[in-house]
């Protein structure tokens, strides 16, 4: 599976904002943002004003890099987005937020998106009884999402239960941390989704 082996700070300051990618060092004061709060580059510093098309690219930049889906695929769910009924912004973000990746880092089972990417990888999670190592499987509603057994007491998920309620869970899913399960109730309605991602310019971009 193709993923992004660059800088993950080097994203950040590309879109001017913390996407969170590197988990507790993202809080901390050596974040590279934080020192460098520019893009990247001999000409970082130089750019005024964006276009309106520059603008539009970024947007989907951002939402692709926070995610963690390259371009191909986030066209794929830009396209399943656009045949579904509704919102096609709206149901671009709600795909992506089903992805299990990122519902075990909502639910705090990891510190980033790309550690609980690997962690779905390695096969540590079970869905409805079933082990599922692909990232991008999509949560429904009503599905359970476990911790396998023999995984419980690696550090990762140690660290997770000792943390449990330090960081917000989304109110369309529950976590029960004692027992490393996960249990989605709904499906992610876009007002309680928190990526600040401006969708509609998403849209713009792909409608041309």
């Amino acid at each position: 599976m193709a993923r992004y082996t660059g800088a993950d700070c080097r994203r950040c300051r590309r879109e001017k904002m913390k996407l969170f990618l590197k988990g507790s060092k993202c809080e901390s004061p050596k974040c590279p943002i934080e020192i460098r709060p520019y893009p990247p580059g001999e000409h970082g510093r130089g750019r005024t004003k964006d276009s309106e098309y520059l603008l539009q690219k970024r947007e989907k930049q951002k939402c692709a890099r926070i995610y963690g889906v390259l371009e191909k695929q986030f066209r794929r769910y830009y396209e399943e987005a656009n045949r579904r009924p509704g919102k096609t912004g709206e149901n671009l973000l709600q795909l992506l937020e089903r992805r299990l990746d990122n519902v075990v880092y909502r639910a705090g089972f990891a510190h980033s998106r790309d550690m609980a990417r690997q962690l779905v990888k390695h096969g540590h999670f079970i869905v409805n009884g079933h082990k599922v190592d692909i990232p991008s499987f999509l949560v429904s509603e009503n599905d359970i999402i476990e911790v396998r057994p023999k995984s419980v007491e690696m550090t990762p998920f140690v660290i997770a239960r000792a943390e449990a309620g330090s960081r917000p869970v989304p109110a369309w899913i529950e976590v029960i941390s004692n027992r490393m399960r996960i249990l989605v109730h709904s499906m992610p309605a876009r007002q309680i989704i928190d990526t600040p991602v401006q969708e509609q310019l998403i849209v713009e971009l792909y409608s041309k």
